[in-house]
């Protein structure tokens, strides 16, 4: 990943004790990029910033059509956990027919304090659907179920794979060079940053009266902007920022550090990845960037926690400050 540029800064007193470095892509309804830090070119797995491009298949196909919004959110979401989440996951899972055991995302101890906790006293064990991809992969079930596909529906070869694909290469407009297996099992593939913000602007700038395609991106943006609780939780940067822009844009991490956004009122898509993979500088980023176009007020305490906290020890002392680059700015 070469010449990413300054994005980041942590400083502690008058001392500047780290930069975090990156590459972002801000792109028009035509793809065309508007603003740009770093290389554009470079290279990166979006992770879960993507959720959105692998559930389009799932409302193309029609698979999806007896959804409703907060399922849809949950199949763009990296949640918590939470019994908001894992409750709504295991009725979506019932309504299939179907049980944890038909996931193929694994296991994982859910973030969510009062939720893991309740695990502990239970003296239970995480399943599947507290995996942070559980709604993700209900989307990948429910398609599954629709097409008729076998039982590892997380492989690369995969009709449903090979259908997110598709989606992906052609709302990115490119031919993805390589993949990796993400963290729920299932082929996560590389585009550039400008490619994945072409993806967003696709995103952004889709009409409830266009094609099948461009009605099905309104309705994933739509429920995440709608129901941002389902698609990560409380505390969590993509939850509050998009509550701070009123519900008017929708956003979602990666992880290693990627971001993206999607501004319908602007018909822009934004993509950033920060090269060391830090969340903080990544939210940082990403809020400075939202501020930058107008869609997220500085002044906002969610703005202001993401985009510009301070640090305090221990003992609650103020040690230093998070900001964003100059560059940035």
């Amino acid at each position: 990943m070469t010449n990413p540029v300054d994005l980041v800064e942590i400083w502690r007193n008058d001392l500047l004790e780290c930069v975090h470095q990156g590459h972002a892509v801000v792109c028009d309804e035509a793809g065309e990029i508007i603003h740009a830090w770093g290389d554009p070119s470079a290279v990166i797995f979006p992770r879960s910033s993507c959720k959105m491009i692998q559930a389009l298949p799932l409302l193309e196909s029609g698979a999806g059509a007896h959804l409703t919004t907060e399922q849809l959110a949950l199949s763009c979401a990296s949640h918590q956990g939470a019994a908001i989440h894992t409750d709504r996951v295991s009725a979506w899972l019932k309504d299939l027919g179907l049980s944890d055991d038909d996931f193929r995302c694994g296991p994982q101890t859910p973030s969510d304090k009062e939720a893991r906790e309740d695990l502990i006293r239970a003296g239970k064990q995480p399943c599947q659907m507290h995996n942070n991809c559980s709604g993700k992969h209900s989307g990948f079930l429910t398609l599954n179920k629709h097409i008729k596909g076998h039982a590892d529906y997380e492989k690369l070869d995969h009709p449903v794979q090979m259908m997110g694909k598709a989606a992906f290469e052609e709302t990115t407009q490119e031919t993805s060079p390589t993949y990796g297996i993400d963290g729920c099992s299932a082929p996560n593939h590389a585009c550039t940053v400008h490619g994945l913000a072409r993806s967003m602007s696709f995103f952004a700038s889709a009409k409830e009266t266009g094609d099948l395609r461009q009605q099905a991106a309104v309705k994933l943006r739509n429920a995440m902007m709608t129901y941002p609780e389902l698609v990560a939780g409380e505390t969590r940067a993509c939850t509050d920022l998009m509550r701070a822009m009123d519900h008017k844009v929708a956003i979602k991490t990666g992880a290693e550090g990627v971001f993206v956004a999607i501004i319908p009122s602007l018909k822009m898509g934004v993509a950033l990845k920060i090269a060391d993979g830090a969340t903080r500088a990544s939210e940082s980023a990403i809020a400075a960037i939202l501020v930058k176009l107008g869609v997220l007020d500085a002044k906002h305490p969610a703005a202001i926690a993401r985009m510009a906290p301070q640090m305090h020890n221990w003992r609650g002392i103020h040690v230093g400050f998070t900001r964003p680059s100059a560059a940035l700015l």
